[in-house]
């Protein structure tokens, strides 16, 4: 970016919100910071610019909202109504925002003419998994987003090979503005949300208790046997492992790796 990470940038200004430098830089810059010490510098010193938390309102999502509450509860949260969560996920989300004292909660809904165009009958996710995701989840989140320069989501490294070496911060590929996606809990392993769980009382989604470490949408999502990775049961029996708002990993696909260093000769302007 040609100032600080900070700059605040028009929705109609064709230049990227942020470069794949200013990712390895956050990266670099949080490199051994505590996630609650690194969220509050993104949110209270305005890093990020502006920015909503991406949740699913799933098995461990209660660890990053209540990260994220503590440190402003007024942040923005998106929530993807598909139409086929379990109705266990929609009674949690409303318990979750309560008890955290979230005060902008945001139901992103799909194009209702392109549903009926496009899944009718509302089975499209039985034989076209991935189309349905699309119409479902990418788009809206994609036009949700455009007022957003950055959005955080609850992404862990050990939650499948594809997640494996997660960095902190990256570029979402699949936007052509460039904006930042920030992953915080991107190096912490089940002990610690255990224990993170534990230690302020969060509730639990019902469904965890049910065999479900990994809950989407109602359809595409089965029971996981233990010791199978935790994301073994979304799309059982299909080649899919991601619904398409987040690609594997996005700078592992560009080539990168977690811990690149600053170009030579580069220097911060935090």
């Amino acid at each position: 970016m040609d100032s600080t990470v900070t700059r605040k940038i028009d929705l109609l200004d064709t230049a990227p919100r942020f470069t794949e430098t200013d990712a390895i830089r956050l990266n670099n810059l949080f490199r051994g910071t505590d996630t609650h010490d690194m969220l509050r510098s993104v949110i209270r010193d305005g890093l990020a610019g502006d920015l909503a938390v991406v949740s699913s309102f799933g098995a461990e999502s209660a660890v990053l909202l209540h990260l994220i509450a503590e440190v402003d509860p007024s942040v923005p949260v998106l929530f993807l109504e598909t139409g086929k969560h379990f109705r266990e996920t929609v009674a949690y989300r409303d318990e979750l925002i309560g008890f955290l004292g979230m005060t902008n909660l945001q139901i992103i809904e799909p194009d209702a003419a392109v549903i009926a165009k496009k899944d009718e009958n509302g089975l499209r996710w039985s034989w076209d998994p991935d189309g349905c995701c699309e119409i479902r989840k990418v788009e809206p989140l994609a036009r949700a987003l455009l007022h957003f320069d950055a959005s955080i989501t609850g992404r862990k490294g050990f939650q499948s090979k594809t997640r494996a070496g997660l960095p902190r911060f990256e570029i979402d590929r699949s936007d052509a503005q460039g904006r930042l996606k920030i992953n915080p809990l991107a190096s912490w392993d089940k002990t610690m949300l255990e224990a993170y769980f534990a230690e302020h009382g969060l509730p639990p989604h019902p469904l965890v208790a049910q065999g479900y470490p990994s809950i989407g949408c109602a359809p595409c999502t089965s029971k996981v046997a233990p010791g199978e990775d935790p994301r073994s049961g979304r799309w059982k029996g299909w080649d899919k492992t991601e619904c398409g708002i987040h690609s594997p990993t996005d700078d592992e696909a560009a080539g990168k790796k977690p811990g690149d260093e600053l170009p030579p000769g580069y220097e911060p302007v935090f």
